[in-house]
């Protein structure tokens, strides 16, 4: 009995010991509350009261930024959150130097993404997402180096801008839209008249050019039996016509 006693206190006294450190993992002891170094994965021996571990997950972590009411430089009030890619690059310092890291990178991600959109323009937010994200993104990597932290990506989710602006935007949209329109429609019309021009042109100094294209528009509508051919003949030859009558009834 004294012996089975004597392997369950063993076994205690073992794992009050031992500390398991899993691979996506990294410790940091202290010693009498003074930082002494950093455990690596596997089992690695603790020693009870005197020292105590802190583990710390260095897997690439996500904070959603949520909803931040924020005014552009043109004092449009637009709401824009965001979601933060990050991880620990440096454990010692993501337990020494700030009390919850997680929470700060939060808070930093926000306090950044207000003060950086606040200095835009709403064309520039709405044109210019991705290269205001990189710049969010690294202003933010480098308020967090201190804490041993990687910001490793940014974006920029949602741009929800009023509505009575959204029915704004889509009438200059369309007025852009109509307006387009007509300068192609312009466009084409000049092109046309140029061209129709220099065929006329042509027609003018090519002889027997005239009576090759008066010849092709007869086959053209020959070609349909529903169409209805309209002759115009000079005056002259209608004159003749009548004095050819006159004559014939004498």
């Amino acid at each position: 009995m004294n012996f089975i006693y004597f392997i369950i206190a063993g076994l205690v006294l073992f794992f009050s010991i031992i500390k398991q450190i899993n691979q996506y993992e990294r410790g940091v002891v202290f010693t009498l509350g003074k930082y002494t170094g950093d455990r690596m994965p596997g089992w690695r021996p603790i020693i009870p009261i005197i020292q105590k571990l802190h583990k710390v997950d260095i897997r690439t972590k996500t904070v959603d930024v949520p909803n931040q009411e924020v005014i552009t430089r043109d004092n449009i009030p637009v709401q824009i959150n965001a979601v933060v890619y990050y991880k620990v690059k440096d454990a010692p310092k993501s337990i020494i130097e700030v009390e919850d890291f997680r929470y700060a990178v939060s808070q930093l991600a926000q306090t950044s993404m207000r003060n950086s959109v606040g200095e835009r323009t709403l064309d520039e937010l709405l044109q210019k997402r991705n290269e205001i994200a990189e710049i969010i993104k690294i202003e933010l990597d480098q308020k967090t180096d201190p804490w041993g932290i990687d910001v490793e990506m940014l974006e920029l989710k949602d741009v929800i801008i009023p509505n009575d602006l959204k029915r704004t935007i889509s009438k200059e949209a369309e007025a852009e839209r109509e307006k387009r329109a007509v300068i192609i429609k312009a466009q084409g019309d000049k092109e046309a008249a140029h061209n129709l021009a220099e065929a006329a042109k042509t027609l003018n100094t090519m002889p027997g050019a005239m009576h090759l294209r008066t010849l092709q528009a007869i086959n053209d509508l020959s070609s349909d039996q529903s169409n209805t051919t309209i002759w115009m003949l000079p005056i002259e030859v209608l004159e003749a016509v009548k004095e050819v009558k006159e004559y014939m009834k004498k």
